[in-house]
């Protein structure tokens, strides 16, 4: 079993965007069966965001009051929270007095209920020296039993080679799907596993579109995000493209007696067995417990039908980039 902090987390992990960062959320009650359904399958890894959703009302928010009400699931879980973000300019700031901010105001909103076990900048602050950042989190949280450790998310492999000079590096985040696979080939997954780092996979089911709830551009709902940021790859020049690898999966998925998004979610989890690849811990989203009962089963990938999405991938080229171009990506 792979390990966070010293703990024992599940092959398959949870994100919690999803559950405070739409419009309009879902019901508590719902997130919090979600909550419970994902524990119950093992999957005991939680990543959220300080800035998923509004500060009265974000994945900290969420959490306390689920540890309120279940206390005895405080320690069953490793929650990863990304922050970082200066609310007055509106973008990432690594700055001592805004690195205190954040970590300060995270372990707040827990309300002594969870220690807050790993911490991650949502992206890399190009304007602050890694080291005086990391001194900070290190001397002033890490040390002192306040954070468990640290993270690093959306990071090329050049930020990866820097941070672990200055600390110890327990995970890193990126994205990683059958739609983006980047990482595997500029450097990051290896330099995962050059420092036994874990990587943690989010979006792998690329958004829902590999689940196939999304058959035409029409299908997106109007609240999501994918519409509202004006995510390319879901645009209606490029959607009628990118739904062809969908169909491929759905192909492989139905031969083998699943769903499109388990063959997906478990297809990163493979991959992880190859030569010079890290441990790859996917972490989908789900705001409901049918979904992640279905997202957290285990599947067996052979090396066949790895052999067969290889040749899929190899002819296949995504269209549009991954997020729209005011989000900045491999910092």
């Amino acid at each position: 079993m792979p390990q966070l902090v010293g703990k024992e987390i599940g092959p398959i992990g949870l994100g919690l965007m999803g559950m405070t960062w739409r419009s309009p959320p879902p019901p508590q009650e719902q997130a919090f069966e979600a909550m419970r359904a994902s524990l119950k399958h093992g999957s005991n890894c939680w990543n959220g965001g300080e800035f998923y959703g509004s500060p009265d009302y974000n994945s900290l928010v969420l959490l306390e009051k689920y540890f309120e009400k279940y206390p005895e699931d405080a320690d069953k879980v490793v929650i990863s929270i990304k922050g970082g973000l200066n609310y007055k300019t509106h973008q990432i700031d690594g700055s001592p007095e805004n690195t205190r901010r954040t970590l300060d105001d995270s372990i707040a909103q827990l309300k002594g209920r969870k220690k807050l076990d790993l911490f991650e900048f949502g992206r890399r602050d190009q304007n602050v020296p890694q080291d005086v950042t990391f001194g900070v989190i290190d001397k002033e949280y890490v040390q002192t039993g306040k954070l468990g450790g640290i993270s690093l998310s959306e990071v090329r492999a050049e930020t990866i080679h820097e941070a672990v000079k200055y600390t110890k590096v327990l995970a890193v985040e990126v994205e990683l799907s059958l739609f983006s696979t980047e990482v595997l080939e500029n450097g990051v997954a290896a330099a995962c596993a050059e420092y036994d780092i874990p990587l943690i996979a989010y979006s792998p089911i690329g958004r829902g579109m590999l689940s196939g709830e999304f058959k035409k551009h029409e299908d997106i709902p109007e609240n999501s995000l994918l519409r509202q940021l004006n995510f390319p790859r879901f645009s209606k020049e490029n959607f009628h493209i990118n739904v062809q690898l969908v169909e491929k999966v759905e192909e492989i998925a139905k031969k083998k007696g699943c769903t499109p998004a388990q063959l997906a979610i478990n297809w990163t989890r493979a991959i992880s067995s190859r030569p010079n690849m890290p441990t790859i811990i996917p972490i989908p989203g789900a705001t409901t417990a049918a979904r992640v009962e279905e997202n957290s089963k285990l599947v067996d990938i052979t090396d066949e039908e790895l052999a067969q999405i290889d040749t899929i991938l190899a002819k296949f080229t995504p269209a549009g980039e991954r997020y729209p171009e005011s989000v900045a990506t491999n910092t």
